[in-house]
C-alpha cells in the first residue's frame, strides 16, 4: 500500500484576505457559469488555486496580484514537492495555475500571464492494477451470491459491481444515470461523461440481469419521495452517491482471495483491459470509455504486454 501523500504548505483551509477571498469568489463563478465545468474538476481546481493565494498571503499579506510571476509560481510548486506532493498532483496544480493566471490576465486583472512559461513536472506514468478475468468473474459472482435473498441493498450492489465491469463506465457517471437513460430492451445505458459529452454504452446479459432485479425487487423498496428519477438509491432513497459506490466495490472485491484492492476506477481498468484482451478495437474501447484521447486508451495495451510478459517471465523455461 503506497504511504499517504503528505500535506504541503498551503493545503490547510488558512483564511484568505478578504480582496483575495472575493477573487477566489470570481473565479468559482466563472468556472461554474463561464466554462461549465463539473462539481469535482471546480473543486479541484478551487483546492490548487486557494493553496497558491494562501503560499502568497503567506509571504506578502499586502501583495498585488501584478506581482505574483514565474518565480512565484516555481517557489510554490517547489515547496509542494519538498513536502512530498505526489509528481501527479503536482502536474494538476500547474495545469491549475495555468488556468487561473490566463484568468486573471483575460480579465485584465493583471498585464501579464506569468503562467504561460510555467512547467509541469513529468509524470511517472505508472500502469494501474486490473482483475484478472477469472477474478472479475468471482466478484460478479460473489455480488450475485449476496443478492440471492433479494434483499434491496445487496440487489443493488449487486447491479453497481455488475455494470461498472460491464460497461467501464466512470462512478461519477454510474451515479449519474436516472430511470431513462436505461434501454432495457437494447441494453443500452446513456451517461453524460466529462466536458458535459453524452456517449451510448453497451451492458451484457449479466448485468441486464441484475438491472432487472433491482427495479423490479430493490429499488421499489428503497425509494422514497425524494428519489426522483434516480437509478441507483442509497438505503435512505436518495440517490446512490460516489463514496457509496466505492465502498460497495471494495466489499465486494475483498471477497475475492488474492484480488488487489481495487475501487470503480479499477473496475474500469479491468473492462478495457479485458476488452481488448478478447481483440476489441482499440478505437472502439476509446469511444466506449469516453476518452478524448487515444493515448489515454492506448495504456490499456501496456497492460495487457506487462501482463503476457509476467506470464512468460514465470512460466517459459528460458525466460
Amino acid at each position: 500500500m503506497p504511504p499517504a501523500e503528505q500535506s504541503a504548505p498551503g493545503d490547510a483551509a488558512e483564511p484568505l484576505p478578504p480582496r483575495l477571498a472575493e477573487l477566489l469568489d470570481s473565479y468559482t463563478d466563472h468556472l461554474r457559469l463561464e466554462r461549465g465545468r463539473s462539481e469535482h474538476t471546480v473543486r479541484a481546481y478551487l483546492g490548487d488555486v486557494r493553496s497558491l493565494l494562501t503560499h502568497v498571503a503567506a509571504a506578502d499579506p499586502d501583495v498585488r496580484l501584478e506581482d505574483i510571476d514565474l518565480a512565484t509560481l516555481r517557489a510554490w510548486l517547489a515547496a509542494q514537492s519538498a513536502a512530498g506532493v505526489a509528481r501527479t498532483t503536482l502536474a494538476r496544480r500547474t495545469a491549475s495555475a495555468r488556468t487561473f493566471t490566463a484568468w486573471l490576465t483575460r480579465t485584465r486583472r493583471i498585464p501579464r500571464d506569468p503562467g504561460v512559461r510555467l512547467a509541469a513536472p513529468k509524470t511517472h506514468r505508472t500502469l494501474p492494477a486490473v482483475l484478472r478475468q477469472g477474478q472479475a468473474e468471482e466478484a460478479m459472482r460473489a455480488a450475485e451470491s449476496g443478492a440471492a435473498q433479494l434483499d434491496p441493498v445487496a440487489v443493488r450492489d449487486r447491479l453497481v459491481v455488475e455494470l461498472l465491469y460491464a460497461s467501464g463506465i466512470r462512478v461519477g457517471e454510474l451515479c449519474g444515470l436516472d430511470l431513462d437513460d436505461v434501454d432495457r430492451e437494447r441494453r443500452v445505458v446513456r451517461v453524460v461523461g466529462k466536458g458535459d459529452k453524452q456517449r451510448s454504452v453497451p451492458f451484457g446479459a449479466p448485468a441486464a440481469e441484475a438491472l432487472d432485479a433491482w427495479l423490479d425487487v430493490g429499488r421499489p423498496a428503497l425509494a422514497t419521495p425524494k428519489s426522483g428519477r434516480a437509478l441507483l438509491l442509497g438505503k435512505r432513497g436518495g440517490r446512490l452517491d460516489q463514496r457509496q459506490a466505492r465502498t460497495v466495490v471494495h466489499e465486494v472485491l475483498d471477497a475475492v482471495p488474492g484480488a488487489p484492492s481495487l475501487g470503480p476506477h479499477g473496475l474500469r481498468h479491468s473492462a478495457a483491459t479485458h476488452l481488448l484482451e478478447g481483440g476489441a478495437d482499440l478505437r472502439v474501447v476509446q469511444e466506449l470509455l469516453g476518452h478524448n484521447s487515444l493515448a489515454t486508451t492506448q495504456l490499456y495495451t501496456h497492460v495487457s504486454v506487462a501482463r503476457l510478459r509476467a506470464v512468460h517471465d514465470q512460466a517459459h523455461p528460458r525466460a
